[in-house]
């Protein structure tokens, strides 16, 4: 199983912005994609963003589509999730996961489809 790990979670101001890596400890998903998945206190992890490996294919919430923008970088194995004009309700722990699949985007929500996880960042927006 790959280890991911995460950084770049923080407290900002509404407005603001943030960028989250991970990075993969192994190069086995060539093919694959990369997901970011969000849990706020109380609530059910979310799917925030992915972007498949092979094409550079993404997928967005709507909650985030036109502030967020995720990327991936094959040679350093990590994936980035820039996070911009940031509101108080996208305050979370944000997680980072990888599936070793390349999955179409109507498949990138499901969470269950992904391998590994990382441990978790908290982004937390003040108003």
């Amino acid at each position: 199983q790959v280890q991911l790990v995460e950084s770049g979670g923080g407290v900002v101001e509404a407005g603001g912005s943030l960028r989250l890596t991970c990075r993969a400890s192994a190069d086995t998903f060539r093919n694959g994609a990369w997901g970011w998945f969000r849990q706020a206190p109380g609530q059910e992890r979310e799917f925030v963003a992915a972007i498949r490996v092979r094409d550079g294919t993404t997928e967005y919430s709507d909650g985030v589509k036109g502030r967020f923008r995720v990327s991936r970088d094959i040679i350093s194995k990590t994936s980035n999730l820039q996070m911009n004009a940031l509101k108080s309700e996208d305050t979370a722990v944000y997680s980072c996961a990888s599936s070793v699949r390349s999955l179409w985007t109507t498949e990138m929500p499901s969470p269950d489809l992904y391998d590994s996880w990382g441990q978790g960042t908290q982004v937390t927006v003040s108003s």
